[in-house]
C-alpha cells in the first residue's frame, strides 16, 4: 500500500478532503493502481514553527511576500 506524506500549514477540512483526493488521484493516474491503495498523511505545521533563511518564517521578509500573495 503506497504511502504518501504531505508536511504543510494547518488547513481546513474542506483543504483536506480536496487535498487527498486530488493526491490519490494524481498518484493513481500517474502508476495506473487504483486509488483505494494511496494512504496520504497529513502533517500539519503552524506557520510559526517554520524556518527559512535563518528566520522564524513569521517574521521574515519572505513572510510579508507571501502575505501580499495571499491578500
Amino acid at each position: 500500500m503506497p504511502m504518501i506524506h504531505f508536511d504543510g500549514p494547518v488547513l481546513t477540512m474542506d483543504q483536506k478532503r480536496s487535498l487527498i483526493h486530488g493526491i490519490s488521484q494524481a498518484a493513481s493516474q500517474a502508476t495506473g493502481l487504483p486509488m483505494a491503495s494511496f494512504t496520504v498523511v497529513l502533517d500539519e505545521h503552524e506557520y510559526s514553527n517554520f524556518g527559512i533563511g535563518g528566520e522564524v518564517l513569521v517574521e521574515s521578509n519572505f513572510w510579508n511576500k507571501v502575505k501580499e500573495i495571499k491578500d
